[in-house]
């Protein structure tokens, strides 16, 4: 963290200040990961801190302004996702050896930031600006670079000229954060782990290429 960091008033906040505001933000995503949004309160949250609420309103006006920096700081992460398609090559093994990793890699990132992520669809749900344009943050990432994807193999007539680049990479980015969310419901369906990103997989080559992969 820099010196930039400021309390709510717009002091400079010190190392100190620094770690404890960190500690703050570490207390609640922790709790996010066991606790509903909703029941989670200053109070709890400066007490597994070590602190008061005072200090937590030093730095935070309230509950969903810490998790907003909390799904801030998610969505600079999320950015990365862009390389685990930007300069990819989708013909041949390498499309498939593309998708495989696009899916490990974005099932993963859902993974580790499930707590955080399932607020930010919750705000986005209920009509918030601002965790909606944290949500499309993440999205565009892999959306923007699964367009240009799909219009490079157009340019060299690997995918058919009526296909919309942007249709198809929207609809298979929103797919894959489907499934992300929905990680755990598919063993109630007899779908094992092993058997869902492959699967996965191929729906991503599929839609992409239009063409079944090489492996």
């Amino acid at each position: 963290m820099t010196g930039q960091v400021r309390t709510v008033d717009g002091r400079v906040a010190g190392r100190r200040g620094q770690a404890t505001r960190q500690k703050l933000l570490d207390c609640l995503s922790e709790m996010l990961s066991s606790s509903p949004y909703r029941d989670v309160k200053v109070i709890d949250v400066a007490r597994k801190a070590g602190t008061s609420p005072a200090t937590f309103y030093q730095y935070f006006p309230d509950v969903e302004g810490a998790v907003l920096e909390l799904a801030e700081e998610m969505a600079k992460e999320g950015a990365g996702l862009t390389e685990l398609v930007g300069g990819r090559s989708w013909v041949g093994k390498a499309g498939w050896h593309a998708s495989e990793e696009l899916v490990e890699g974005f099932l993963d990132f859902w993974r580790r930031h499930d707590a955080i992520l399932r607020v930010v669809d919750l705000g986005a749900a209920e009509g918030d600006k601002r965790f909606y344009k944290i949500r499309m943050k993440v999205l565009n990432s892999v959306t923007n670079s699964l367009t240009d994807a799909v219009k490079e193999l157009q340019s060299k007539g690997r995918v058919d000229k009526d296909v919309s680049p942007g249709a198809v990479a929207g609809s298979l980015v929103v797919m894959l954060a489907g499934v992300a969310s929905h990680q755990k419901g598919f063993t109630t369906w007899g779908v094992k782990q092993a058997e869902l990103r492959p699967n996965l997989a191929l729906l991503v080559h599929l839609g992409i290429t239009g063409k079944k992969p090489v492996r």
